[in-house]
């Protein structure tokens, strides 16, 4: 049964999210927000729209969760309109000043950050993946704050130090592993792999059995940027032993959707 302080932690840890990205965006000029991120065809300022209108959907899936499925069922019955819609909900923003797409963000997030505030965390809230349990659902958003965050970041050359709250994208990327197998027709490994990464404070933190043959060893900011597909696995320092972590990390993914493409081999060099 999820923790109702573990809950509001993970909800802090969002809201802190939130506000780091906003601090790096908040003052740019026109350019700035103009600037081509690693995504192909997407601006800094398509990152932050793209995050406003999911955290709107986020909310959504919250109040109305019938109408929200009764949506997305809608869009997977007719994939032609399904990818009409993904590309409308960054380019109708495109016309906004950044002014008023700044403001657009922060509403949404606010009106997210209420929702979660007064939700039971033993709900289960339906997604365009499989529904999660609310602290997963809180996670999700807080994983997808960061990984387009890091691509606002990469696009206009900062560095952000690596906090705690990567933990919570490192667990969701380590329970995502059956569905990064699924979510491209392959059956998940029946080896156990262990995960044991070096945290922001330099506190260990682990999954999985201990004594396997399968590990995955390195910095937790290197196995978050593999695992949102912000990094290629050869531009990372992770130790990486055993074909079942092998295969893993080749394809792992801790967002929903199609597969994504990642990133090229060597497109930032070693981390």
């Amino acid at each position: 049964m999820a923790d109702d302080g573990t809950y509001a932690a993970v909800v802090a840890d969002l809201a802190a999210e939130h506000d780091e990205l906003d601090g790096i965006v908040a003052s740019l000029d026109p350019d700035g927000w103009e600037a081509a991120t690693p995504a192909p065809g997407w601006a800094v300022r398509d990152q932050i729209a793209h995050l406003a209108f999911f955290d709107a959907r986020a909310r959504e899936a919250i109040t109305d969760p019938e109408g929200f499925t009764a949506m997305v069922e809608e869009l997977r019955s007719d994939p032609a309109a399904e990818a009409r819609w993904m590309d409308h909900h960054v380019l109708e923003p495109r016309s906004l000043a950044p002014a008023e797409l700044l403001q657009w963000w922060r509403g949404e997030r606010a009106g997210l950050l209420e929702v979660l505030a007064v939700t039971d965390p033993t709900r289960r809230i339906p997604w365009f993946g499989p529904p999660m349990g609310t602290i997963s659902f809180a996670t999700a958003r807080l994983m997808e704050t960061w990984a387009h965050g890091q691509d606002v970041a990469d696009a206009l050359g900062v560095t952000r130090l690596p906090s705690a709250r990567l933990k919570h994208i490192a667990h969701i990327g380590v329970r995502a592993l059956p569905f990064s197998y699924v979510n491209r027709g392959l059956t998940p490994p029946q080896a156990p792999v262990r995960v044991e990464l070096q945290g922001a404070d330099r506190a260990p933190w682990t999954w999985g059995p201990d004594g396997v043959p399968d590990t995955i060893r390195g910095p937790a900011l290197d196995f978050c940027l593999v695992v949102t597909q912000r990094r290629h696995p050869d531009d990372v320092h992770l130790e990486v032993t055993g074909p079942a972590a092998a295969e893993w990390i080749s394809i792992a993914q801790a967002f929903a959707g199609p597969p994504g493409e990642g990133r090229q081999p060597g497109q930032f060099g070693a981390a």
